[in-house]
């Protein structure tokens, strides 16, 4: 690659490279990084990126797409470059790239950078490094070791082992067992503000709603602490009693209805085939007692057996404190009176406040909100947020550390793309090398959407093979676009197999599920015409073996049949017709033109004399050239620019995949320098060797005989003797 200078409009004197055709802006200084905010965007490669779907690592992508919408545009690398030139002292050193930030490069001239220098030692204090020289991204990364050793990160959040007490501790692990917890930076479980007054809203909510029945006293509680217990009871055989009371009140309507209500006999008789339990379903979905018309519910005798337990809690429970221990029965309006003393009980557990704490207990509540623990809390929180500035320039030490590392991969396959015409590095586009049919492809892109991306992607004109991979070991799955641009398609086809090795060297299973045909090279245009030609002639010679073996058999049917036939009437076969004489004349005087022209041609190519080559290169320019020709124009039209806009990219040039670029980008199978090639093949077919050989003898002997009868054998010799 080549550079020319030229001067920008502040006085800046840009290079230039060429690559593939399109002139690329080089971005070699430090001061190329300050006056990029002036090289015109018209000149950029791409004008926009997406985040995710490149071999770059997304969490920097993630950091320089400050508006989050999962891009990067020229305006969100500015900025990043802006501020990255502002925080190092010499900004070439962003060019160079590499592992570690070194902590001599940071610009802490400014408060900014004196917080970020401040904030990188406290790092490498806490990871047990003080005496390092530099950061890498690795370090900023792991906040789970940088903050395990402090009690306070500043992100107002406050695990248990914050609190110097035990009391503190317990509320803090009970307030995250009931209304969740906040993860710290160390990675801890623990609460925040928001926590805090949530838990002690629902102390205060639950408390509140708890004592209102005290206070309400027998409204509520009609039968003191043991109301709960009671109304449980109560609620168990509730539905059962509305039942049996209900069907009491339609027999007394007509007593015709008491029988069915009551269950038919041969419901019963079904029942007697089954081995029943007290606990049966079949059994407890019998009525509650017999039905009769104004019938009380028995509670002792005569109650259904699956129902007898619940029915005796409800009387010791519920009947005894409420109706007197001497009751045997119970009438629908004792039901009644029972279920409005109940009622206020009812209503206030539908209006509970403070569920989420309700497990804790009413003591523990109450000895929590007469505590002073809450205040300890919000000093522990306050004291931990008083620290968020110093922590805080974390963040930008992971920043300007990645940007250290990444940004000028980054700039290189954005503003220009020298790292995909160099052939030295991969672009970050370039998911991996595909291996398959004796070549390997180099250009290989991911995709996501296969559909959406086949719909643009042929107008890159390149021969593109789409391949689902596949990594057994670990599940993963993925879809490449791969780009054959070298050798032929000829054993290119759905569902070929090949080994796709990704950027870290993984190898996945490949297999083609999509095709879009381009031409590939001038060679392959080159063969096309005759491989058409000889695939014809195949599929038109195995089409008539097919048609006479057809014809074969169906006359060797016939003449079965016909025998049979014969030898049971009796009678012989009728002659078939003879060949007819007249048509073998006509066949023979067809051959004769067909030879006869064949023959003037082959003589007038032979009466070129000297000029027989240009004669032969004319003919193969006839055949070849109109393929060769229109492969050439779609070749020279190679495009990278729609494949990477199908991929979501905006790309601003022309960015060509010229002969050279393609050839390399693609590499066949070649013998390795040095290698001894045997061209003895054991399994070669020898008798079709002689036959080949036996069929170019009798086209020269054509050749010579052909010539002699255009100028006799004398006239020949005398002309060769005379030259």
């Amino acid at each position: 690659m080549s550079g020319h200078s030229t001067p920008s409009g502040n006085g800046h004197a840009w290079k230039f490279f060429r690559a593939g055709g399109l002139d690329q802006a080089l971005l070699q200084s430090g001061a190329d990084l300050l006056a990029l905010d002036q090289l015109d965007q018209k000149l950029w490669v791409a004008l926009s990126c997406p985040t995710r779907g490149l071999e770059f690592d997304s969490k920097t992508l993630d950091l320089i797409d400050t508006d989050k919408d999962g891009r990067i545009r020229v305006p969100d690398l500015l900025a990043a470059v802006k501020w990255a030139c502002e925080h190092v002292k010499n900004p070439g050193d962003l060019l160079k790239g590499g592992g570690a930030l070194p902590l001599g490069a940071i610009n802490d001239t400014h408060d900014s950078g004196k917080q970020l220098m401040a904030s990188a030692k406290e790092i490498l204090k806490n990871l047990g490094k003080p005496d390092a020289s530099a950061i890498t991204v690795e370090d900023t990364t792991d906040t789970a070791k940088i903050f395990a050793q402090t009690r306070f990160n500043g992100d107002g959040v406050i695990p248990p082992a914050s609190a110097a007490d035990d009391e503190t501790k317990l509320i803090i692990g009970e307030i995250i067992g009931t209304v969740g917890a906040e993860a710290d930076r160390s990675g801890a479980p623990g609460v925040n503000q928001a926590k805090v007054d949530a838990f002690f809203g629902e102390l205060q909510s639950y408390h509140s709603w708890w004592h209102k029945a005290k206070a309400e006293g027998a409204s509520i509680l009609p039968m003191g602490d043991a109301t709960p217990s009671a109304y449980d009871a109560f609620k168990a055989v509730r539905a059962k009693v509305d039942d049996y009371f209900a069907r009491c009140r339609i027999a007394a309507f007509d007593s015709r209805a008491a029988g069915p209500l009551n269950r038919s006999e041969a419901e019963f008789v079904a029942l007697a085939a089954k081995e029943l339990t007290n606990g049966s379903a079949e059994l407890a979905a019998l009525p509650l007692a017999r039905v009769e018309a104004g019938r009380a519910l028995p509670l002792k005798e005569g109650v259904n057996p699956a129902w007898a337990a619940a029915i005796d809690r409800l009387q010791r429970e519920v009947i005894t404190p409420l109706c007197g221990a001497d009751k045997t029965s119970l009438t629908a309006g004792d039901w009644e009176t029972i279920g409005a003393k109940l009622a206020g009980y009812e209503a206030w557990l539908g209006g509970k406040a403070g569920s989420v704490v309700e497990k804790l207990g009413i003591q523990r509540i109450e000895q929590i909100l007469a505590g002073k623990t809450r205040d300890e809390l919000n000093r522990l929180i306050a004291s931990d947020k008083a620290l968020e500035p110093e922590f805080a320039a974390i963040a930008a030490v992971d920043k300007l550390a990645r940007l250290y590392r990444d940004l000028a991969t980054l700039l290189n396959n954005f503003v220009s793309f020298p790292d995909f015409y160099s052939r030295q590095k991969k672009a970050i586009f370039q998911c991996g090398t595909l291996f398959l049919d004796g070549r390997s492809c180099d250009l290989c892109i991911k995709v996501d959407d296969v559909g959406k991306h086949a719909a643009l992607a042929p107008l890159s004109k390149m021969y593109l093979a789409y391949c689902d991979c596949v990594r057994k070991v670990s599940n993963e799955k993925m879809t490449i676009a791969a780009v054959f641009s070298a050798g032929d398609s000829d054993n290119l086809m759905v569902g070929r197999n090949g080994i796709f090795y990704d950027r870290a060297g993984r190898d996945w299973d490949a297999t083609i599920t999509k095709i879009v045909e381009n031409p590939i090279s001038i060679g392959q245009a080159f063969w096309s015409p005759y491989k058409k030609v000889v695939r014809f002639i195949e599929e038109q010679v195995t089409k008539r073996a097919a048609a006479a073996d057809a014809a074969a058999s169906g006359k060797l049917t016939s003449a079965v049949t016909d025998v049979g036939k014969a030898a049971e009437t009796g009678k012989s076969l009728e002659q078939k017709p003879k060949l007819d004489t007249g048509l073998i004349a006509a066949l023979g005087v067809a051959a004769a033109g067909l030879g006869g022209m064949i023959g003037g041609i082959t003589s007038a190519f032979l009466g070129l004399g000297p000029l027989m080559p240009l004669g032969i290169l004319g003919l193969i320019l006839l055949i070849s050239g109109p393929s060769m020709v229109l492969a050439w124009l779609k070749l020279r039209k190679r495009n990278l620019g729609p494949l990477l806009d199908a991929n979501g990219w905006a790309i601003n040039g022309y960015v060509k995949v010229n002969f050279l670029l393609g050839r390399m980008l693609t590499k066949t199978a070649q013998l390795p320098p040095g290698a001894i090639h045997s061209l003895e093949d054991p399994f070669e077919d020898k008798d079709a060797r002689q036959r080949r050989r036996v069929w170019v003898l009798i086209a020269l002997l054509a050749a010579i005989v052909i010539i002699l009868n255009q100028k006799g054998v004398p006239e020949f010799l005398g002309e060769r003797f005379a030259k």
